[in-house]
């Protein structure tokens, strides 16, 4: 009865490792479709594509410089160490998950801003989120009301492990939701009452925001433009694999890729994307569809690493991004225990 009982627990343990295996599976799967099909790609259309997402990166760097010149006005700020920054972080994010390129980006600009802090350059990143957030529930919002997604009851059932698991476990999404909330809103209100330096440097970061026009004008502004190119990365994309560019097809590809990407158990949510592509995207075959969608998420992949670290070798002179960032992290130490010795709010001094 015992050995039973361990086995069962084995078994139940070892599910969640075969689900996360079942994405990485049909991604491998649908790659083999992309390389038996790579003669059919138009290869004008995919360049197209390639150039449109080097423009987004450099219209959403532009956006974060403005941020930037906002909380540091007596700065220079020059652009091409920032968007080299920008490009390498996101070169990271393309191949490990949880979004370590954007720590990258923090702390390679920080060091680009004399007597910036880390507090103020992390919050100036977050701003570009308002708008971004509110464009991608637009853009959710109107896959949703087209019925362009599976319906709910399918969910549970594609083979991707970043949206069956938290579909078969409802609870669990909602604790580990709550639990990050909370542990948000610990840590502001701990950083509130504690350490006024730092919160000043937070609220110095996004200092934009404080003024409407401003913010509309050098930041949403900007912002709305890479989305644009974003918009015509996707459709040449379509177009280069033969299935053809439509508004409402780009829109599907979209809304597919910000649902794979909220919790990214794979890098880039390799196979959560192909699954609910092949679920949704009807019209073409299976195959061109599968074809499309790991073409797209490796041609993107390589694009952005292939420039992030033509960025770190052309600007940074280095090819060591690790001892890059290993040096930024020292830095962010010494500041934070630089920190630690100033008065704290209430202390008197």
């Amino acid at each position: 009865m015992r050995v039973g009982v361990q086995h069962e627990r084995a078994s139940l343990a070892a599910m969640p490792l075969a689900d996360l295996g079942s994405s990485f599976t049909f991604f491998f799967n649908s790659a083999a479709e992309f390389f038996r099909h790579l003669s059919e790609i138009h290869w004008t259309s995919f360049g197209v594509a390639l150039l449109c997402l080097l423009a987004m990166q450099l219209a959403r760097s532009w956006a974060w410089r403005n941020v930037l010149r906002a909380a540091y006005p007596q700065r220079p700020i020059p652009f091409t160490p920032l968007a080299a920054a920008y490009l390498a972080g996101a070169g990271i994010n393309a191949v490990v998950p949880a979004h370590a390129g954007d720590v990258t980006k923090v702390f390679l600009v920080k060091r680009q801003i004399p007597g910036s802090s880390y507090p103020a350059v992390t919050s100036s990143f977050l701003v570009q989120t308002v708008f971004d957030t509110s464009v991608g529930v637009l853009v959710l919002f109107y896959a949703i009301s087209q019925g362009l997604l599976p319906p709910l009851p399918q969910i549970p059932n594609l083979p991707a492990f970043e949206i069956s698991f938290w579909a078969d476990h409802p609870q669990a999404l909602l604790f580990t939701v709550l639990g990050l909330l909370l542990a948000i809103l610990l840590g502001i209100y701990f950083l509130a009452h504690r350490v006024r330096r730092f919160w000043d440097r937070v609220r110095q970061g996004v200092i934009i925001l404080a003024e409407p026009r401003r913010y509309l004008r050098e930041v949403a502004a900007w912002q709305g433009l890479g989305w644009l190119f974003r918009f015509g990365a996707f459709w040449f994309f379509l177009e280069a694999f033969g299935i053809g560019g439509s508004f409402g097809t780009v829109m599907l590809v979209m809304s597919v890729q910000a649902i794979a990407n909220i919790v990214p158990f794979t890098p880039g949510g390799a196979g959560a994307q192909q699954a609910l592509l092949v679920a949704t995207l009807t019209g073409p075959s299976r195959t061109a569809v599968l074809s499309f969608s790991v073409g797209t998420q490796i041609a993107m992949a390589a694009w952005s690493v292939v420039l992030g670290f033509a960025a770190i070798l052309l600007v940074f002179r280095t090819t060591d991004w690790r001892g890059l960032i290993r040096q930024a992290q020292d830095e962010a130490d010494q500041e934070k225990a630089a920190g630690a010795k100033a008065p704290v709010a209430g202390s008197g001094a």
